[in-house]
């Protein structure tokens, strides 16, 4: 998942960037003199999400479940919500995004950090096997206990990432003050006043585009912004080319369609939802996009570009008007 901001040059923002969650994290604010402040908060966060929602940790909260062997679980407030982000978004998708998949994932070869990923390796020796359905989590919120069939792990790489973006972006406006823009790898949250003609965020396949050279530049003053690449975590298994996203209705990587998609939303959740189920629908998902009403610029793996629901035509930089006020 990757966009990448495109800052413009005569605007004096704060920014300040560093690795977590397995990626490039970017914050910038509308108050320089609060970038410090703002970076502390953005990693406290995000310290938290991935203590509690990591699949490369032994140590994370997440790992309970699974080995409460199918029996309910008392959690954090972090990783219930999480987990509950997670089920609305695959209800949202009619399962297109599903949390179950994590031993689907693993089977692939993503089983570690992506750094830690060989880029090539033997062909594949187990066969994919359909999740159990993220309809079989059971969350009880009188107890806070989370259920998963035995043996499933829960992957919460679709969903966790854009929604600590949105968290965060709205902690830190709160505690700061002024416009906040939050980027976890191309997961980018707005919060507080955007500054005038709205957020510039860059659309490009890599979160490390130097911004001269990305596709198209969108301007977001509310809600979030996505982009799911299949381009980008990528690696092989023998002679099968393998990405991150995994088709819930066989347990494989996604079909062959869309080489990148990015989307608005009222939220980061919100848009990435719509990106990364948009690979898993293949050829449907543009009308499936425009149906759950946000905008989204669709690339084909053959190059073609196809616009729905609104998302600017001018390949350049866009103004807030093009955007309507939740920034879809």
């Amino acid at each position: 998942m990757a966009t990448t901001l495109h800052e413009a040059p005569e605007v004096a923002f704060g920014t300040r960037s560093f690795r977590a969650l397995g990626t490039t994290v970017d914050v910038v604010v509308t108050e320089p003199d609060a970038a410090d402040d703002a970076a502390a908060l953005l990693r406290a966060e995000l310290d938290a999400v991935d203590r509690a929602c990591s699949r490369f940790r032994p140590d994370a909260e997440l790992w309970a479940l699974t080995g409460a062997e199918g029996r309910p679980v008392a959690v954090s407030e972090l990783l219930y919500e999480a987990v509950g982000v997670a089920c609305d978004v695959a209800e949202r998708t009619g399962g297109a995004v599903d949390p179950t998949v994590g031993r689907a994932v693993e089977a692939l070869g993503y089983d570690r950090d992506f750094a830690g990923v060989a880029p090539t390796g033997d062909p594949l020796a187990v066969v994919p096997r359909r999740p159990p359905g993220w309809w079989r989590i059971e969350l009880d919120p009188a107890r806070r206990t989370v259920r998963v069939p035995p043996g499933t792990l829960v992957d919460l790489g679709a969903s966790a990432k854009a929604w600590a973006a949105d968290r965060s972006a709205a902690r830190i406006a709160s505690a700061v003050g002024g416009g906040v823009l939050v980027n976890l790898g191309g997961d980018v949250a707005v919060a507080g006043p955007a500054p005038e003609g709205g957020w510039p965020v860059g659309i490009a396949p890599d979160s490390s585009t130097p911004a001269a050279a990305v596709r198209e530049v969108v301007a977001v003053d509310a809600g979030g912004l996505a982009s799911s690449s299949t381009a980008v975590r990528a690696w092989r298994r023998g002679a099968r080319r393998l990405h991150h996203i995994v088709d819930p209705r066989t347990g494989d990587v996604a079909a062959p369609c869309w080489s990148l998609v990015s989307a608005t939303g009222a939220s980061c959740v919100d848009a990435n939802a719509a990106t990364t189920a948009a690979v898993v629908w293949g050829p449907d998902a543009p009308a499936r996009i425009e149906a759950l009403d946000q905008a989204a610029r669709l690339v084909r793996d053959d190059g073609a570009v196809i616009r729905v629901g609104g998302w600017p035509a001018d390949p350049r930089l866009v103004g807030r008007a093009d955007l309507d006020e939740e920034g879809r």
